[in-house]
């Protein structure tokens, strides 16, 4: 079984379980209308020692603000402020001391940057490696939320940055090359918290996630909520590296969203001067329920995919 087939598997065995007033599985969170014209939205994460992270490559402190910044990223997928989070920590006695304080500074210091508040969680014991669980809480305008299930045909595919760099910087630190520039950038990522809520005000943003599992797979998960297909142009996409890498490998966290391409230009434009830095557009939105990766205009016959969890 698949990630998402055991995801529909277990939505299925519980759909008929009270709904609560929650907008639930299918997006980076869950949705919680407030009755006043906002929302609190709701995201978890696990992080499990030799799957997600190697203790050996990975300093507590750097664990501690990768397993917030993750969580962060979802939320700022919906076009939500963080404001809350929740931490659990199962550890194996040799960590309890030094090094869980070094995680906790690590957390804290990118929840400082963000201003999100820790208001809860729990630890215990584990016998076979850490695992970490972070529970991240946002709050946003219901008129600016964005969910991958609102693009449409003809627009724009764009995000928010260079892509491939985690996924060869994890192929560094499986090579023993701890102390490379793109190790360093798996190590650290920077959630689009910023860049998340700015876009969240632009209607002609429509569908929005962030790129965990990379391209390949995340813009698949768009085009089944929104019933599309896509093209991907790839000679624009942004990397620094080799394309399988940049389209596969995983864990960029950053934002893949569709605009109305009438108002890309004006979009590119204002995120310059705002960020100063680049969205990039990739490709664009068709009504095939396929996706065509293109050469310059010329199909090619690629059956890539993301990181696949099973």
């Amino acid at each position: 079984m698949t990630e998402f087939g055991l995801i529909d598997r277990i939505r299925d065995l519980t759909a008929a379980l009270p709904s609560n007033g929650f907008e639930g599985i299918g997006d980076d969170c869950a949705v919680l209308p407030l009755g006043n014209g906002e929302s609190l939205v709701f995201t978890s994460d696990l992080l499990v020692e030799e799957v997600h992270f190697l203790r050996r490559a990975t300093s507590a402190r750097e664990l501690g603000g990768k397993a917030l910044a993750v969580n962060l990223s979802d939320v700022a997928a919906m076009g939500a402020r963080p404001v809350a989070t929740l931490l659990s920590l199962a550890l194996p006695p040799e960590t309890m001391e030094g090094w869980a304080e070094a995680f906790a500074e690590g957390y804290r210091d990118l929840a400082t940057r963000y201003g999100v508040a820790l208001v809860g969680g729990d630890t215990t014991a584990s016998r076979s490696g850490i695992t970490i669980n972070v529970t991240a809480i946002g709050r946003v305008r219901d008129d600016r939320i964005k969910r991958r299930s609102d693009a449409r045909p003809g627009d724009t595919i764009l995000v928010g940055g260079a892509l491939g760099e985690s996924a060869a910087g994890l192929r560094d630190l499986l090579d023993g090359r701890c102390g490379t520039p793109l190790a360093a950038v798996h190590r650290n990522p920077v959630p689009q918290v910023e860049e998340g809520c700015w876009l969240s005000a632009r209607p002609e943003v429509r569908a929005m996630m962030d790129l965990s599992d990379g391209l390949a797979s995340d813009l698949r998960h768009i085009m089944e909520r929104s019933g599309v297909g896509a093209e991907i142009d790839l000679e624009r996409i942004p990397t620094p590296v080799d394309l399988r890498t940049a389209l596969c490998g995983g864990e960029d966290y950053k934002l893949l969203l569709t605009a109305d391409t009438a108002h890309v230009p004006a979009l590119l434009a204002d995120f310059r001067a705002h960020f100063g830095t680049a969205l990039h557009p990739v490709g664009r939105i068709t009504g095939s329920r396929s996706l065509v990766w293109l050469d310059r205009g010329t199909p090619q016959p690629l059956d890539w995919q993301g990181f696949r969890h099973y």
